[in-house]
């Protein structure tokens, strides 16, 4: 059965420390005149009617995209599931008819546009419970199909059993790989260090 465009959050995850960059939201770091999240923000919106930011701190300070904003519900950062779980609780008290949430992450910010619908199609042509994305062999994690069924399964993964790869908790379940193979550059591409912001700057400019 198809998955209607009213049974779908987008999740924009940016719960992470961002160690690499030295601290602080790498997601608001200037890219082409504007931030990172802002392509983020406009290439999900393009493609989900509600969209949600899964971010830890002060809510105020992403004010400017009119997002709700979601905390992490587990403690100590416990990685990309957190956000995931976090995503899942809100839309199980926001979002009622929704049956499943697509993650993204907040600092990739040339993610494909056609990535939820080809995600959409895939696990349903697959008959998979998850789908996650691919590029040339690479799993995405981050960038993820999840039935919010699976909250109750993947918070106990978390709190009780220390669960932290997202591969190693989703494989039991049944995973389509939706690889984006054809696409010349990766387009999974994240902003981790200061030497990846000259390189996104590069191909913002072609």
């Amino acid at each position: 059965m198809a998955i209607k465009a009213n049974q779908l959050v987008g999740v924009i995850l940016a719960g992470g420390l961002s160690r690499r960059m030295g601290g602080g939201d790498k997601s608001m770091l200037a890219l082409g005149g504007q931030s990172i999240l802002n392509y983020v923000v406009d290439l999900a919106q393009a493609q989900v009617e509600t969209l949600v930011l899964n971010a830890n701190g002060d809510a105020e300070r992403f004010a400017s995209f009119a997002l709700p904003v979601q905390a992490d519900i587990v403690p100590d950062f416990a990685g990309p599931l957190a956000g995931v779980v976090s995503a899942m609780a809100w839309t199980k008290q926001n979002r009622t008819n929704a049956t499943h949430i697509i993650t993204m992450a907040a600092d990739t910010p040339f993610f494909p546009a056609d990535y939820v619908a080809r995600m959409l199609k895939q696990m349903q042509e697959k008959e998979q419970r998850l789908a996650c994305a691919s590029y040339q062999g690479r799993t995405q994690p981050v960038f993820g199909l999840w039935p919010v069924d699976l909250f109750e399964d993947l918070y106990q993964a978390i709190v009780e059993d220390d669960m932290r790869k997202v591969d190693r908790f989703t494989a039991p379940y049944g995973v389509a790989d939706v690889a984006f193979d054809e696409l010349l550059e990766n387009p999974f591409f994240n902003v981790n260090r200061p030497e990846d912001l000259i390189l996104a700057e590069q191909l913002i400019s072609q």
